[in-house]
């Protein structure tokens, strides 16, 4: 399967640069990813994960959400992991 990558890539005050990425996975990939994250939430730990080369350090603080969007014939639902760096 063909892997999309979009990235928007901006320089902030802060070490790192401000990313806005979006990264299309092969079933197999993304169903990995979703089974480790799901181990680290049960298990009460932080969950690593490396995207478009970055590897992110996601705190077990993070708030989960998933949103639905519809506009004309298109639907999306995106899960999403949200927190603040101290």
């Amino acid at each position: 399967m063909k892997k999309q990558l979009h990235q928007t890539v901006s320089n902030t005050m802060s070490n790192k640069s401000d990313r806005d990425i979006e990264k299309a996975y092969s079933t197999a990939e993304f169903v990995s990813k979703l089974r480790r994250l799901a181990d680290a939430l049960e298990s009460g730990d932080k969950f690593e994960i490396q995207i478009a080369g970055e590897r992110i350090y996601v705190p077990v603080r993070a708030i989960y959400n998933i949103e639905h969007e519809r506009e004309g014939n298109e639907e999306e639902i995106e899960f999403q992991i949200k927190w603040q760096n101290d």
